[in-house]
């Protein structure tokens, strides 16, 4: 896990604008269904780097 404070910040806010935008920017095809996932993913991955490491 990434311990530098403002590395981890940045990236969790990197991770969760390029999320919503797969989210907001997905298709209504079976490729969309798969970048809504990966937006999801992107989001969640972003949200736990947000949390402290304890």
């Amino acid at each position: 896990m990434i311990m530098n404070p403002r590395i981890r910040r940045v990236s969790a806010v990197i991770m969760v604008v390029l999320g919503a935008a797969l989210m907001i920017l997905t298709p209504e095809a079976w490729p969309g269904a798969l970048l809504l996932i990966l937006g999801v993913a992107l989001e969640l991955f972003g949200i736990a780097l947000e949390h402290k490491v304890k």
